[in-house]
């Protein structure tokens, strides 16, 4: 599995992206087929690059030690169709990604030995906290001889120890591209000069939140007209430390009503959770018709409505 990246290596923290991952796709050629980089392989330019400037915690490398820089950008990003990225407790979950790819002319981005690719991270772009990517490399289609229009994925699987609760919110992106040009990273004459390589911080953002839940039950039922209905229920959201559900507390929900024959639903009162995301509250019947909690959502949490519970008012 994925791990999470909370130290810097020599070769620069966002490296740790193209290292940490699973064996099989560390040790074989990922992306699309045919592909002769794999993510190692990526590392290692990209710790190349780091270490050109020192930056992101890498030692400067000597001259004449680093890759070129290659012609190659990206554009409109897309990440999920610009929505969240909504992940439970065990189900691997993966999301489309879109970019345009802008390179020069001397670019061949048909070539096996070249790749793009686009990560999210949380947290800042020298040191993040986590990243994901997509278990294959983006595959492009040539626009023009210099524009290309690419579709990839974001993958995470919670129930592995991919994902945090602090982790859930706003991340940011990040992309870059790698021509090998014939050059082996393995090899013992390796020239890393010879390889082109290019690198964007911040191409987009995407939220990554906690699946949620909303429950609801009105009784007594049937009811008689005036009496008291009581309605409750319960807000819950995935942990992504014990692989479980627990309740989202302190948080405004709605409760709706709707009168049995009619097409929407009306506002009846505001009601906050508490203790294990419980939800309470009272209402007198008046007429036959469906209860239902809503929650409107947070930054780390997706909105959710309950489905409508039928009470008999007689």
């Amino acid at each position: 599995m994925r791990i999470r990246a909370t130290v810097a290596v020599a070769t620069g923290a966002l490296a740790l992206s193209a290292f940490a991952v699973p064996a099989a796709q560390a040790d074989g050629p990922t992306g699309s087929a045919g592909s002769a980089i794999s993510r190692a392989d990526a590392a290692k330019v990209l710790g190349a690059a780091h270490a050109a400037t020192g930056g992101s915690g890498s030692r400067a490398a000597a001259a004449g030690d680093t890759p070129y820089a290659l012609d190659a950008s990206i554009s409109n990003v897309k990440i999920n169709g610009g929505r969240a990225i909504v992940a439970g407790t065990t189900q691997q979950v993966t999301v489309p990604t879109t970019f345009t790819l802008t390179h020069g002319a001397d670019v061949d981005i048909t070539a096996p030995d070249f790749v793009v690719d686009l990560k999210i991270y949380r947290g800042s772009y020298a040191e993040p906290d986590n990243y994901l990517f997509g278990d294959l490399y983006p595959t492009c289609t040539p626009l023009s001889a210099t524009a290309a229009t690419c579709k990839g994925t974001i993958d995470a699987r919670p129930g592995q120890g991919e994902l945090f609760n602090s982790d859930a919110g706003t991340w940011s992106a990040n992309a870059y591209a790698v021509a090998l040009n014939g050059e082996n990273p393995d090899a013992a004459d390796f020239d890393v000069t010879k390889v082109g390589f290019a690198e964007q911080a911040k191409v987009g953002t995407t939220k990554v939140q906690r699946y949620s839940r909303l429950t609801v039950n009105a009784s007594p039922e049937p009811v008689k007209k005036g009496k008291t209905i009581t309605v409750k229920g319960a807000l819950t959201r995935a942990n992504w430390e014990t692989n479980k559900y627990a309740g989202y507390t302190v948080q405004s929900v709605k409760l709706q009503f709707k009168k049995k024959g009619a097409t929407s639903y009306g506002d009846v009162k505001t009601v906050r959770s508490g203790s294990a995301g419980a939800l309470k509250t009272t209402v007198t019947a008046a007429a036959d018709g469906y209860f239902r909690y809503t929650f409107a959502g947070t930054t780390t949490t997706p909105a959710v409505k309950a489905a409508g519970d039928l009470v008999d008012v007689q």
